[in-house]
């Protein structure tokens, strides 16, 4: 598939590349994000509430909150594609009002199958919207300095919406039921689809050749197929279940027999050999990693700081806060910082920061030691964020312009595929170090220890059903079970986040703007060039 020329964005009610109006385009895609990039996090606090309302099992709980970025990472190529053939624009709207009802079925679901359903529904209309900012951000922003700012206003939304999403979720369940933290979506749908309507261009990208439908079946079930065979991993299913492998070896089959299908595609909807070109690869790689250490980590902590540290929702959220601002910080500078160190000592150096950060975070343990959390959480925000700015940044730039809803939509299935196998292989780990502390607990029952060894808060109701001595044994076990575990996944995280460091000496070492002087040779060289000749 071929993507958007420069020429192909058309304004519409205003001129986007002259004087500010390309920046109230930019407000308004951030906005966009802020809307999806809220609700992949803010259920996070609401675990608890929901697990008490409506009982589900623990597969059902990893759908709850699995769902919505693994609907949205299967979805993403498919729609990606699809706006570049019908107008991204129009796909970007039709992404807000998918969210608005979604938002309120899942707000008032019956049961967790509704809820399950309704995240799907969320995954769905977030595919439509995430494509499109970063696709019209590219070409609204041909100069690479301008995109740079941009890419760092919009890197520091998505990494804001996601850190203040358990803060908006405390503050509901503060004084509303668990619900309300899907009700927090439709005022925002209401502010950006009209003003979407409005201001913003649409686009389309070269549409020669027909629309590869099959390929973008081939993408989506290739990939929810992969990513489910990890979520039951992460559920403590057996590696060997015919649940577990059978999703997880169609899902890889698939995505290879697409891969074939785009080599072999005249008009392909992604082209492989973006992947040779080692910048664009690695950038897509430290993405993964980046996002697979934030969702990942984001919702043990979120666990930790409510059922070992017993603060509430809104504590929870205000806890997290100063990830938040480091994030918006390290965002906001990330144009000029990338600008003096160069793509990959920037890159490099983000994931070191946040290896440091989880390292100092298995200080952690059943104690509050808030100037711990404080300097952790502030390291994890800057660290994460500077990654994810130099990658990004680095991806756009290396795709060609006319690929660029392509290079958007592979950006952003890397984003959603590592929030989602970062919650499944981060909870494995968790799983198998948590688990066999709770085998032999003396004085409970051996089937009220199976079922402690499920969660942390299932371990709790079944502490509170025993009551006495025994369940006061269970609930000290399970705590110090869930630190032990919380501790095994830190430092898993911090060798992947050392791997990323790894991966990212593959970046170029300086970023080069058209327009910069060409280096020339020093007078001394030059003389002797000239003598030779």
């Amino acid at each position: 598939m071929s993507g958007t020329t420069a020429a192909a964005v058309r304004p519409r009610r205003l001129q986007t590349g002259a004087g500010t109006s390309r920046w109230v385009v930019l407000v308004v895609l951030c906005v966009s994000l802020l809307l999806v990039a809220v609700d992949a996090t803010v259920l996070h606090v609401a675990v608890p509430a929901v697990t008490e309302d409506l009982r589900p099992g623990a597969v059902e709980l990893l759908w709850i909150v699995d769902t919505y970025p693994l609907v949205c990472a299967a979805l993403l190529i498919l729609f990606g594609t699809l706006g570049d053939r019908v107008g991204r624009r129009r796909i970007l709207l039709l992404g807000y009002g998918l969210f608005g009802l979604a938002s309120a079925l899942a707000a008032f679901a019956p049961n967790a199958a509704t809820l399950v359903l309704a995240r799907a529904l969320l995954g769905a209309g977030g595919a439509m919207i995430m494509p499109a900012t970063l696709s019209i951000l590219r070409h609204v922003f041909p100069d690479r300095r301008e995109r740079a700012l941009a890419i760092g206003v919009w890197s520091a939304v998505a990494a804001v919406g996601a850190a203040i999403g358990p803060l908006i979720g405390g503050l509901l369940l503060a004084h509303f039921w668990w619900g309300s933290v899907f009700l927090v979506n439709i005022p925002l749908m209401l502010v950006v689809l009209p003003a979407g309507r409005l201001l913003l261009p649409e686009s389309t990208g070269d549409q020669d050749g027909p629309w590869d439908v099959a390929g973008a079946v081939l993408a989506a079930l290739g990939l929810f197929g992969a990513v489910l065979g990890v979520k039951r991993l992460g559920a403590g299913e057996g590696a060997w279940s015919a649940l577990t492998l059978g999703p997880l070896l169609a899902g890889v089959a698939l995505l290879v027999v697409f891969a074939r299908r785009q080599r072999r595609q005249a008009h392909p909807l992604v082209d492989v050999a973006m992947f040779a070109r080692p910048a664009f690869s690695t950038a897509v790689g430290c993405i993964v990693l980046a996002m697979l250490a934030l969702v990942g980590l984001e919702l043990i902590a979120a666990q930790y700081l409510q059922l070992v540290l017993g603060l509430s929702p809104l504590r929870t959220g205000l806890r997290l806060l100063p990830l938040t601002v480091a994030a918006m910080v390290a965002g906001l500078a990330g144009a000029r910082v990338l600008r003096r160190f160069g793509p990959r000592r920037m890159v490099c150096a983000g994931f070191c920061v946040t290896a440091l950060a989880v390292l100092l975070l298995t200080g952690m343990g059943g104690h509050d030691d808030k100037a711990l959390l404080l300097t952790g959480f502030v390291l994890l925000g800057l660290g994460l964020e500077t990654t994810l700015f130099g990658a990004y940044e680095s991806m756009l730039n290396e795709a060609p312009p006319a690929q660029s809803g392509t290079a958007a939509a592979v950006g952003e299935t890397s984003y959603q595929l590592g929030a989602g196998v970062g919650i499944a292989l981060l909870g494995t780990v968790m799983n198998a170090a948590y688990a066999p502390a709770l085998a032999r607990v003396p004085g409970v029952p051996a089937a009220a220890s199976e079922a402690a060894s499920h969660s942390l808060g299932e371990a709790y109701d079944v502490a509170g059903r025993l009551g006495g001595p025994a369940g006061h044994a269970l609930r000290r076990a399970a705590r110090d079970s869930f630190v032990h575990g919380l501790h095994v996944t830190l430092l898993v995280s911090a060798c992947l986040l050392m791997l990323g460091a790894v991966m990212a000496l593959r970046l170029p070492r300086t970023m080069h703007c058209e327009g910069d002087p060409v280096a020339l040779p020093a007078p001394r060289e030059a003389e002797r060039a000239r003598v030779s000749a």
